[in-house]
């Protein structure tokens, strides 16, 4: 399963990619986020790994992520591994000027009962990303320049 999103963010690239940039941020933007782990590589390059761990109803999700392309200020992509199946996010940065357009290309690829599960599920987990999304974008504008 393929989808995109995108939104407009009040503030330049540069300061959009300061805060992008920095794991400490992902807890002010990611609500459900309980821990970020550094595994291995070095943070943040290609073949990087990290564990995330997410709160979702009274249990624990985690996903396993491995950076795949490093190329900032233009994109950063990686792919996220959970029992459920592998995602692959590609983040396209441009640069407006004062603004910069975020473009996130998701592929999911489910595994195992999952792969019936995902038809029923496109929408909640397409509005999932753009919750995320726009929870970033308000963060970024409620900093200080």
């Amino acid at each position: 399963m393929k989808h995109s999103c995108d939104v407009e963010i009040a503030a330049p690239r540069a300061r959009v990619i300061e805060l992008f940039d920095d794991p400490s941020n992902l807890h002010k933007w990611q609500e459900d986020l309980i821990r970020f782990e550094h595994l291995a590589g070095r943070p943040g390059r290609p073949g990087a790994r990290s564990r995330l761990v997410y709160r979702t109803g009274k249990g624990e999700f985690e996903m396993i992520e491995t950076v795949t392309e490093r190329k900032l200020p233009d994109e950063f992509s990686g792919s996220y591994e959970t029992k459920l199946g592998v995602t692959t996010i590609r983040n396209r940065f441009l640069d407006h000027g004062a603004s910069t357009r975020w473009i996130v290309d998701t592929t999911y690829t489910p595994s195992g009962v999952m792969k019936v599960i995902t038809l029923v599920m496109r929408g909640a987990i397409r509005k999932q990303t753009k919750k995320l999304v726009h929870a970033f974008k308000v963060f970024v504008e409620s900093q200080p320049a």
